[in-house]
């Protein structure tokens, strides 16, 4: 049977997936799994690169002496905005930082002093954020970086280690959607955007649509892994298009998706974006997806805080699973507090349960005590910051829809599945949990020829996976807990 492999990187571990199919379903198994730590440094907060593009080949190696010959393709898709800078040579010039690099702070005001925020929306269709790629490159601008003033290319996260592989260099479209920098209605670069921030235009170079075949691997990966010849396609490059492509989803009253993971993502799958000041207020972006859809989505702290509080135990000595923690938020009382899972109190890493605690104090409530009630405080909350991104949606989209498809490992965490249920008063259809490996070897597999569609592709993802579907319950009390969550955000707004 073909065999693609799907190289998905996080802002934590990274993998190297093998997708068995017959073309009727596909079977997926982990081939290999590494970590993915930042590091921080004089001089900010960084990722290492080369030591990731050294476990992919490991995990390519592996693969090779699994499948050998049966391997048809690769594509990888990594988190959105990081970028690295190279030189004429192609030599890449320092270590890509992190997007959490305090080298953003001051720069979103510096920005909106070059060109109005709305002319920026209007241009890319994307909200200003910490994140952004804009914003650290006008960082670098600002200091005088070395990097950016010799640098001739900019490659995204996933189109540098695509270059590594194959020695093309090439800028995915749904990758270069994240930074702020690409047209909304074109695909291509927001050039007034761009020049407004001084940038130099030398660095931006061709844009490629997703599923586009760079080209097989450099004669030196084929060397280390064992096989030579394998096609490396630019998938669709960012890990939330992959993951929205990688979830089943059929008419516009079935296009609701949110992608469940350090980030929860939610939005809508149209056929263009949606640019009104109304979106804009409601902070909602426009990201590229597979075969020309737009991804009209908002973004959403997630299970970071989750993530940090574990992270924060684990570091005292008091280690217990993701399973033992959802069980002890499962018995902890619901709703005696709540929390904005997007306030800035709980954007940076560092003893987050205390963060919890400190921000119900500040807002009137009485603070969670131990594992449990931290933890069911930060679930049902983030739970009701769901429903309020989806009214927005439909509000925007004056569509009612039937249901709210997710995807992404979140969807092992049952308590919050049923929570989001509960809160949106609606079902919730979970699967698949690889979400993100589905989309990248769909994407893949359109491209080689072996699938036609898009459509096609979903149907094969849903002969493939089993997926639960919870209904709401317990209505009114969601309903009340909604209200006060509105106030308590409300309260802290003001």
């Amino acid at each position: 049977m073909p065999v693609f492999l799907s190289i998905d990187l996080g802002a934590g571990s990274g993998r190297v997936i093998a997708a068995e199919t017959d073309l009727q379903s596909f079977r997926l198994r982990e081939i290999h799994r590494f970590d993915n730590p930042g590091t921080d440094l004089p001089g900010g907060s960084f990722w290492n690169i080369i030591g990731l593009f050294r476990d992919i080949q490991e995990g390519l190696r592996r693969a090779v002496e699994i499948y050998g010959d049966s391997i048809e393709a690769m594509g990888v898709a990594t988190w959105g905005c990081d970028h690295g800078l190279l030189d004429g040579q192609g030599r890449l010039l320092g270590m890509p930082h992190q997007y959490r690099d305090p080298r953003h702070e001051g720069m979103a005001e510096k920005m909106k002093g070059l060109i109005d925020e709305f002319t920026i929306y209007q241009n890319t269709g994307i909200q200003t954020n910490f994140y952004n790629t804009s914003l650290h490159l006008l960082a670098e601008k600002t200091v005088g970086s070395p990097a950016l003033a010799t640098a001739e290319t900019l490659l995204f996260t996933p189109d540098l280690l695509a270059y590594w592989l194959t020695g093309e260099k090439a800028v995915e479209r749904t990758i270069a959607s994240t930074s702020q920098l690409l047209d909304a209605r074109t695909g291509e670069w927001a050039w007034p955007v761009i020049d407004a921030l001084g940038l130099p235009r030398r660095i931006f170079g061709k844009i490629v649509p997703p599923g586009t075949v760079l080209g097989p691997i450099r004669e030196e990966v084929a060397t280390v892994i064992g096989a030579s010849g394998i096609p490396v396609v630019a998938s669709a490059s960012h890990d939330t298009a992959s993951a929205v492509a990688g979830i089943p989803m059929e008419e516009q009253a079935d296009s609701l998706w949110l992608s469940c993971g350090t980030w929860s993502i939610m939005g809508l799958e149209t056929k263009s974006p949606i640019l009104s000041e109304e979106a804009f207020a409601a902070g909602c972006s426009n990201e590229r997806g597979v075969q020309d859809t737009i991804r009209f989505l908002k973004n959403i702290s997630g299970l970071w805080i989750i993530q940090e509080c574990k992270r924060h135990w684990d570091s005292q000595g008091e280690a217990l699973s993701y399973a033992e923690l959802a069980q002890c938020a499962t018995a902890a009382a619901p709703f005696t507090a709540f929390l904005d899972p997007d306030d800035p109190t709980f954007a940076a890493a560092g003893n987050m349960p205390q963060k919890i605690q400190d921000y119900c104090i500040r807002t009137g409530q009485q603070p969670p005590q131990g594992k449990g009630e931290i933890l069911r405080v930060a679930q049902d909350s983030l739970a009701l910051k769901y429903r309020v991104s989806y009214e927005k949606f439909c509000s925007l989209s004056g569509t009612r829809f039937s249901c709210l498809h997710i995807g992404g490992g979140g969807i092992q965490n049952e308590e919050l599945m049923q929570a989001t249920a509960n809160a949106l008063g609606m079902d919730v259809i979970a699967g698949p949990v690889e979400a993100t490996s589905c989309g990248n070897i769909i994407t893949q597999m359109i491209a080689t020829g072996h699938l036609p569609d898009l459509a096609a592709a979903r149907r094969l993802i849903r002969n493939s996976f089993e997926f639960k579907t919870y209904q709401p319950k317990a209505s009114a009390q969601w309903n009340d807990a909604y209200a006060d969550f509105l106030k308590i955000c409300a309260a802290v707004d003001v």
